[in-house]
């Protein structure tokens, strides 16, 4: 299913840009153009053309391994997104990361001190967090720790101060890689805010998810021959509840990815951040066709590789899961 969903995707997203008000040859030519000029882009860059059949050049480039060319920036779409793309991951990761870790921890106390101070407060949290739009969690985020406090900084990606040599365009992984230790502080510290705000709403659902599985997990009979047994509570619950709650949460682990990069283009633009959420915004904004549906198959394939992950780690997770 990964390329009928792509190639739907993609069908879907040139449709919709080229259907939007707006015409990306005024845009790059400006009020003052004449109609020879305006013309003449759009003889250059195929706008005259049935939209079926810019569909059929842009698809065939793809297929060649050519996103084509930004309208405004004349930048190889592959390359703008390719400089971009690291950063995004790494913010995308690190929201993860900060979810998975609070959220299933939540999930596991609240599920097993069940109807305790403990169980409603981490679920008020829960609920506060996934009610909460991205960007005004990181506007109010940026005033409390960055503004208020001055303890984290509220945008970019580094320190201009401290020298960084790019190897990879994983500024962590370069950091690490080339011993910089003062970079790797300064871009853990630019992370943390971002990474935070994108990152609560799929805590929150994790967290509720993980309890609602928990709960039904140490509800079964296995659970309550273990315990018969003489095991630990610490044993029952972290060795065998836990393994069997899991595949639930994987699944919702899985389609948070696509959240995390509808979210990405919210927290990037808040935070200043040099992903590709930003130039997606800014592609939009300058009516840059082939950049937006460009970053739009750039998103699309990494949700349907992540979900078919999801998908594989079941049989790693639960035994029982098989694929025919």
């Amino acid at each position: 299913m990964l390329v009928p969903v792509v190639l739907g995707v993609s069908i879907i997203a040139f449709s919709l840009i080229h259907l939007a008000p707006g015409d990306p040859a005024r845009t790059m030519l400006g009020e003052r153009a004449t109609q020879e000029q305006l013309n003449e882009i759009r003889e250059k860059y195929g706008l005259d053309e049935p939209l079926y059949v810019q569909y059929g050049i842009w698809l065939n480039g793809v297929l060649h391994g050519d996103l084509g060319r930004s309208i405004t920036s004349h930048e190889e779409v592959g390359k703008e997104i390719a400089d971009r793309l690291p950063n995004t991951i790494e913010l995308a990761i690190g929201a993860m990361i900060f979810a998975i870790i609070i959220g299933v921890f939540a999930g596991i106390i609240s599920a097993t001190k069940q109807y305790s101070i403990t169980d409603y407060t981490c679920m008020g949290i829960a609920l506060f967090g996934i009610s909460m739009p991205v960007f005004w969690l990181g506007i109010m985020l940026m005033m409390i720790f960055g503004v208020f406090l001055g303890w984290l900084p509220i945008g970019g990606r580094i320190d201009l101060l401290i020298p960084f040599q790019r190897v990879t365009g994983f500024m962590i992984f370069d950091s690490i890689i080339t011993g910089n230790l003062p970079a790797l502080i300064s871009v853990l510290r630019h992370l943390t805010l971002p990474a935070i705000a994108l990152g609560t709403i799929p805590m929150a659902m994790i967290a509720r998810v993980t309890r609602s599985s928990m709960l039904e997990v140490l509800r079964q009979d296995f659970i309550r021959t273990e315990r018969a047994k003489g095991l630990s509570e610490r044993m029952v619950i972290y060795k065998h509840a836990v393994r069997n709650a899991m595949v639930p949460v994987v699944t919702v682990i899985g389609l948070n990815v696509g959240l995390l990069l509808a979210g990405a283009i919210l927290t990037e633009t808040v935070f200043s951040w040099p992903g590709v959420g930003r130039l997606v915004v800014n592609a939009v904004y300058e009516r840059d066709y082939p950049l937006v549906v460009g970053c739009i198959l750039v998103f699309a394939i990494i949700f349907v590789i992540v979900n078919l992950i999801t998908d594989i780690l079941y049989t790693y997770i639960d035994p029982r899961i098989h694929y025919e």
